[in-house]
């Protein structure tokens, strides 16, 4: 299978695809449309599970809920996925932060890549340097 990321995560307005995107070497799936519909979760669903073998999620303050951590959680349990957490730490109070680095913890104790970063640059060099495909 050829590697391809599913770019997971905060979605609400944020740029933080755009940015990642020109530093990938790999192939990926963006969910973010304009318009979410039914057959846009079937595709996203599809992508995810067939055809996407690293699963990313990038987790930003402006989250407005909290179903991207379930799907976190999810993409470690699947067996033959890597799952990448990136929580970037701007603006999430101590509490929130407290929270997110435990669910970093979980990611890790299940074989995931998680940590709290505000380098996007730097998820695009654990990728690229694990999954290019030259």
């Amino acid at each position: 299978m050829k590697n391809k990321v599913f770019l997971g995560g905060t979605c609400a307005n944020t740029t933080w695809r755009n940015e990642l995107i020109r530093d990938l070497h790999v192939s990926y799936f963006d969910p973010v449309v304009e318009n979410w519909t039914s057959q846009c979760i079937e595709i996203e669903d599809t992508e995810k599970g067939s055809f996407c073998n690293i699963h990313l999620y990038v987790i930003t303050s402006a989250m407005q809920g909290v179903y991207s951590i379930a799907e976190v959680v999810e993409s470690v349990m699947t067996p033959d996925k890597v799952t990448i957490l990136h929580v970037g730490p701007a603006g999430f109070t101590e509490g929130q932060l407290r929270s997110l680095r435990a669910v970093v913890d979980l990611v890790k104790r299940h074989g995931g890549i998680a940590y709290v970063d505000d380098d996007l640059k730097r998820t695009a060099n654990v990728i690229n340097n694990a999954f290019r495909e030259d």
